[in-house]
């Protein structure tokens, strides 16, 4: 049985990661999706298949997520769920370490990144999930819940972005839930900012730095996207959630449980 079938969805942060895995198992699951990516060739493999289309552009630009709610909208006639999921790392730069300017550069992209662009995909896509009383889910992180996940300025985008569900869950109700999904370490490419001059960077291109994390949870090793992927499909189906609005659902293999 597909969980989403004709369900109507649009995915940022769709061309890698955790976003490309959501895409594939949405649409295994029967969902219409829409992809939000900077590169067409990130989303070549899903290109044959009739219910996926994509929007090239910047999460950072509103216009980009109002284009990927107009598409869906011309497209399939409605909006079912938003899932915000771009996102940055600062892979643990610590605050004593920054020069003066790229704390302040690097707290302005990295905000913009991984809570303001959140607003903006929820602003753009809040009339048409209402109309057809949808859910939109934002991807967390375990360091929306405790330090240690990346350095100061990451670390308060997560803490940042738990506010926003909460506060949205209130705001949109009672006809749009607004939840999120908190993986923990991720065999992932999540990248930084070229204002901390970590454009150049990816999580798992650090090998050594993974099994380390992997040492520290419960379940022996750090996750791959596609294991996070059971829980979008839960928030985001018509039946799996329908009383579930205002939190983050934790994916961290039992990190938090020592907490």
């Amino acid at each position: 049985m597909q969980m989403l079938l004709n369900r109507r969805v649009i995915i940022t942060g769709a061309g890698s990661g955790i976003g490309k895995a959501i895409v594939e198992r949405f649409l295994q699951e029967g969902a219409k999706v829409l992809a939000v990516v900077r590169k067409p060739e990130q989303i070549e493999a899903f290109l044959a298949n009739e219910k996926f289309c994509y929007v090239i552009g910047d999460v950072n630009d509103y216009a980009t997520n109002q284009s990927a709610v107009n598409t869906a909208i011309e497209r399939w006639g409605g909006l079912d769920a938003m899932v915000a999921n771009a996102g940055v790392w600062d892979f643990f730069k610590k605050l004593q370490k920054m020069s003066p300017q790229e704390l302040e550069d690097g707290f302005e992209q990295i905000m913009s990144t991984n809570v303001r662009a959140v607003l903006m995909a929820a602003h753009a896509s809040y009339a048409a999930l209402e109309e057809s009383r949808g859910c939109f889910i934002t991807t967390g992180s375990n360091a929306c819940f405790r330090p240690g996940g990346g350095g100061p300025l990451y670390t308060a985008s997560k803490y940042a972005l738990r506010g926003v569900v909460a506060q949205l869950a209130l705001d949109f109700a009672p006809n749009v839930r607004v939840c999120g999904v908190a993986p923990g370490a991720t065999d992932t490419p999540i990248g930084g900012t070229d204002a901390l001059n970590q454009t150049g960077k990816s999580m798992n291109k650090d090998r050594e730095r993974l099994e380390s994390m992997g040492k520290h949870i419960p379940l022996g090793r750090v996750s791959s996207p596609e294991e996070h992927t059971d829980l979008y499909v839960m928030l985001a189906s018509a039946k799996g959630a329908r009383y579930v609005t205002g939190t983050i659902v934790v994916s961290d293999g039992g990190l938090s449980a020592g907490q």
